[in-house]
């Protein structure tokens, strides 16, 4: 699986970043995107987050299939 189609400007970075150690940085806020480099500086942007799951999860079969099964009709 893919990782989420939402980016961040890899220029922008926290408060509590060692990278950013004199507190300055291209944005005060991150910015997000879905293209590939920062509308506002040209940076290049960086996947936001991981995976939403595990492609390896043990459970996963059982969950898809209930979930096509539909709801529990008991």
């Amino acid at each position: 699986m893919t990782k989420s189609d939402i980016r961040v400007c890899s220029a922008w970075r926290s408060e509590d970043d060692p990278d950013r150690a004199d507190g300055s940085g291209r944005h005060d806020r991150p910015v997000y995107t879905l293209s590939s480099t920062c509308p506002e500086c040209g940076a290049e942007a960086v996947n936001s987050a991981p995976a939403p799951f595990d492609p390896a999860d043990p459970y996963g079969e059982y969950r898809r299939r209930a979930r096509d099964a539909g709801p529990d009709t008991n």
